[in-house]
Order: structure tokens, then C-alpha cells, then sequence
């Protein structure tokens, strides 16, 4: 009988006694078996045939059942009890992906549970319940953090021009919102249907004048680039007011402004911007350079695109809901929307980078799409169905669409019942909240047309949701939900199963905000 020695062993020998890899070790069972398998063939006599034993198989991915915007706080808190503080942590996030704070839900989760972020602030769509449950975690293991390190800068965008902004609300409208359009040049930038548009845009002119103008700096011209262009003076962070908490000579404007930074019910002034806190704390002033460097970066603003680059090549189209409000006697401009909206010029470039998303048509354009998108959430489905004319794709398509008033609220009308007539767009169902006596939504259209839609998702239908998540994401999940009770004769947990699993064969996509 032959035998093969493993390397390094002298003829005449006998083999070397097989190692074991022990329990202990950190291996998984299967990691182990493999392991030892491989090392019994290498030194009993089949090291020839090792490089064909199969890898260890891969430890299963990571679940995140919290992760789902249209789930309440307390349910995502409850879903992620018993897991490390980084996903206690994520959990109590607005689950939106949407990059407002500098980082993804889990990536500031992780960066407050390795302290590598300090403030429990950032997550602006979780606005003050977020804030107050990540210091509630953070307060119960303090040992977890450590001292705060810089964080990154954020890669800078390409320059691309402004073209035009239409307003798309009728007069009358309670909204005002603004087709966008942009001119990529030589940017380089490139996108495809579903993917957002991150806009650099500086703050206010009118906000940094006053802003200068409190803190005693009017003619500091380096100090008013710094305001405009890379500090967010709209939304000061609970670093800055404990700075100006703890610079306040006057103690009850130091006690207010530990309230508003602990986020307690009732603490004043409510979303108060920089300029609130100096003209309502005037005791309140750190040194400058101090008060600056605690403000957060001016960041991009994330837009869903709504245009397809075969239909318009060169160009880059938005649906921008302008925000803008008066509050204690002051006008508050939303920075991206109302720069893109009042102030942008040609003559002067703004800085963009594209996101890309999940959000993706089907592979085969000849699959069903169904399209879930009121407001501005219409967006991506405008986007969608030019590339799907462009492209003659030959499945159906159906758009469910609404807002207030038809005749004010209708944005894209003329394109929309355009792409009816010809097909492009095989069914729509409109939902306008304030045309009758009751308010009707999609979801309302959804369960009128329960056995369509139903039919429609059993053929293989993808379905896409675009547009606010704390209500309209919600109220269109539990409609789903209910047309799968209604038409499918599934139990709840049945239903929500069926859910679960559309979204995990990519057939039940969300891009909400």
C-alpha cells in the first residue's frame, strides 16, 4: 500500500497523529468539521484532494427586523431587546437611509455606541422622540462610549448648472412645488431611474446677514463664507446648546437651554435655528470660533430624480416640495428647496453627487410594475415610465396618484394622461383629499381595487411606494395587508409574512422619507 506523507515527513515514518480543531475554538460547528476534515485529509492521506473539499459555508446575514419606517418607535425598540447597544441604538433610528445625518441608521448607530459620534441630534425624520431615546440607551451603558473622533468629510460633489425651476402647483395651491431642472455638462455624473440626487446648497443669504449681525461680526467676511456654505445654521445641535448652556450668565437662560438640548416636552423655543437661540439666550455667548465649531456641516439634500436619462440625456429633472413657513413672526426657508426654488442661478454651479439606489425597475420589462407615489412622491414613477416608454416596454404599468386638489395638485397631468392614451400607463387611480366631502387617499383607491390588485401581484407585479413615511407608507403597508386578508384569504400574521417575503424577492420596494 502506498502512502503520501504530508510535507516535511521523512520516508520510512509513520504519519503524523491528526489534529483536531477543539470545541472551544472559535469556530462555528460546521466551520469545525470542515476544518478537521481538511486537516484528516491532509495528514491521512488525501492532502491531494483538499483543495476540493467544499469552503466552510457562510454564517448566515444579519437581520434587522426593526428597519422599516413604517413601524412605530416602541415596536422597533421592542424588535432589537436583547441585541448589542449598536442595534438598540440603530432601532431607535427614523430607519429612512437617508443620509441627513452625515452617515446611514446603522452606521451613526454604530459610530454613538464606539463614540465615535458624540451628538444623539442628527437623526433629523426621528426629530425629538429619536433624540430622547438614544440618550435613554447611551445613559445605560456609559462605558460603551469613548472620546469622540473627527468624522470624515463627506466627498465632495461635481459641479453641475441650473437650468430652470417651473412651478408645478396650480394657483391656488396650498403647496408650491417646483419642477427642477439641472444641466450635468461635464460633471461626469451618471444615474438610472430610482436613484436621488444629493444637492449642495448654502444657507439663506438673509439668515447668515442676521446671524452676523447677533453675534457682533457683520463685516467678518471669512466668518460669513463659513456660515453660508459649511455650517447648518438651521439646525443647531444638542452640543450647541450645551456650549451656550454652559457660557450663559443669565441661569434661567442656561436652564432653558439645557431643556431644549435634553429635548424635554414643552422646552422653548421649539426648532429653534441659530439665530433663535442668540436673539432668545442673550447672555449666551461662547467664543465664537468655539460656537461655530459646534455646529453641524451644511449637508446635501437628497432628492429623488425624476427624470430617465434616456429620455433626457445631459439633464438631471427633480420634483422639489418647497419648504417654507413662518414661525414667531420670521419666514423659514427650507435651504436646498428654496435655493433650488428662488435663488439658484445659472451663472454660479452647484455641487451634486448621485446616490444610487435599490429602488429598480424589473430586469424584464416585460413584468407589471405597480406604482404607489402621492405628492412629490411621484418623482421616481415619472422617471420610471419615460424610461419605460424610451425603452417600449411591453408590460402593464398602473400608478396610483394623489394630493389635495386636481386642479391645482395634478403635477405632470399633460405626461400622465399622455402616457394613458398611449398605453404606456395601462390603469391610474387618483386620490384628491380636499375635492369632496370626504378625504380620499391611495390607499383608499388601493382597496376599491383590491381584486385588480390583488390579481395583478399574483401575476408577478413589482410594487414601489414613493413619498412621506410616517402616514402615507403606513396607511399603504396595512392596505396591502388587508387586500391580502380580503383577496388571498390569509390570517394577519399570513398577510404579514406574505409581505415580508414580496420584500425580500425585491417585489415590494420603498423609497420614503
Amino acid at each position: 500500500m502506498n502512502v503520501i506523507l504530508p510535507p516535511g515527513l521523512p520516508p520510512g515514518l509513520p504519519p503524523a497523529p491528526v489534529p483536531l480543531i477543539p470545541d472551544s475554538a472559535p469556530f462555528t460547528a460546521a466551520q469545525r468539521a470542515w476544518l478537521n476534515g481538511f486537516l484528516a485529509g491532509l495528514y491521512g492521506g488525501a492532502a491531494a484532494n483538499a483543495s476540493a473539499a467544499p469552503p466552510p459555508p457562510a454564517e448566515p446575514a444579519e437581520e434587522f427586523p426593526w428597519h422599516d419606517p413604517a413601524l412605530e418607535l416602541e415596536e422597533r425598540l421592542r424588535l432589537a431587546e436583547g441585541r448589542p447597544l449598536s442595534r438598540r441604538l440603530m432601532a431607535a433610528m427614523a430607519q429612512l437611509d437617508c443620509g441627513q445625518c452625515g452617515y446611514l441608521c446603522r452606521s451613526y448607530a454604530e459610530a454613538l455606541a464606539s463614540g465615535a459620534e458624540a451628538s444623539a441630534a442628527l437623526c433629523v425624520p426621528g426629530a425629538k422622540a429619536t433624540q430622547k431615546a438614544i440618550k435613554a440607551l447611551l445613559a445605560e451603558a456609559p462605558a460603551a462610549a469613548a472620546p469622540a473622533a473627527p468624522k470624515p468629510a463627506a466627498p465632495a460633489g461635481r459641479p453641475v448648472r441650473f437650468l430652470a425651476a417651473h412651478r408645478l402647483t396650480g394657483d391656488g395651491s396650498a403647496k408650491d412645488v417646483r419642477h427642477v431642472v439641472l444641466d450635468l455638462g461635464d460633471s461626469g455624473l451618471a444615474y438610472e431611474p430610482g436613484d436621488s440626487l444629493a444637492v449642495a446648497a448654502p444657507n439663506d443669504p438673509a439668515l447668515v446677514e442676521a446671524v452676523l449681525g447677533a453675534l457682533g461680526a457683520a463685516g467678518d467676511a471669512a466668518l460669513r463664507e463659513e456660515l453660508a456654505h459649511r455650517r447648518d445654521i438651521a439646525r443647531p445641535l444638542d452640543r450647541t446648546l450645551d456650549l451656550l448652556a454652559g457660557a450663559a450668565r443669565h441661569a434661567p437662560h442656561a436652564a432653558a437651554l439645557r431643556a431644549l438640548a435634553d429635548a424635554e416636552d414643552g422646552a422653548e423655543p421649539a426648532g429653534a435655528d441659530l439665530l433663535d437661540l442668540l436673539q432668545a439666550f442673550p447672555s449666551a455667548r461662547p467664543p465664537v470660533a468655539d460656537l461655530v465649531a459646534s455646529l453641524p456641516a451644511l449637508k446635501p439634500r437628497l432628492y429623488s430624480i425624476a427624470s430617465s436619462p434616456l429620455a433626457c440625456p445631459g439633464r438631471v429633472e427633480l420634483c422639489v416640495g418647497v419648504v417654507r413657513a413662518e414661525r414667531r413672526g420670521r419666514v423659514r426657508d427650507g435651504v436646498a428647496s428654496c435655493h433650488l426654488g428662488f435663488r439658484a442661478e445659472a451663472a454660479v454651479p452647484l455641487l451634486a453627487q448621485v446616490q444610487a439606489s435599490h429602488f429598480r425597475l424589473p430586469a424584464d420589462p416585460a413584468t407589471p410594475v405597480v406604482m404607489i407615489g402621492p405628492g412629490t412622491g411621484i418623482a421616481p414613477f415619472r422617471a420610471f415610465l419615460q424610461h419605460r416608454e424610451r425603452l417600449g416596454a411591453r408590460g402593464r404599468a398602473w400608478l396610483f396618484f394623489g394630493d389635495q386638489r386636481s386642479a391645482t395638485d395634478f403635477l405632470f397631468r399633460d405626461e400622465i394622461e399622455a402616457w394613458q392614451a398611449k398605453g404606456v400607463l395601462a390603469r391610474l387611480s387618483l386620490a384628491w383629499s380636499r375635492d369632496g366631502a370626504r378625504k380620499t387617499y391611495v390607499q383608499h383607491r388601493m382597496a376599491e381595487a383590491a381584486p385588480d390588485l390583488w390579481r395583478w401581484l399574483q401575476d408577478g407585479a413589482h410594487l414601489y411606494v414613493c413619498g412621506d413615511a410616517s402616514r402615507m407608507a403606513r396607511d399603504v403597508d396595512a392596505a396591502l395587508r388587508a387586500v391580502a386578508q380580503s383577496e388571498g384569504g390569509l390570517g394577519a400574521d399570513q398577510a404579514r409574512d406574505w409581505i415580508v417575503a414580496l420584500a425580500r424577492q425585491g417585489r415590494y420596494q420603498r423609497d420614503v422619507y
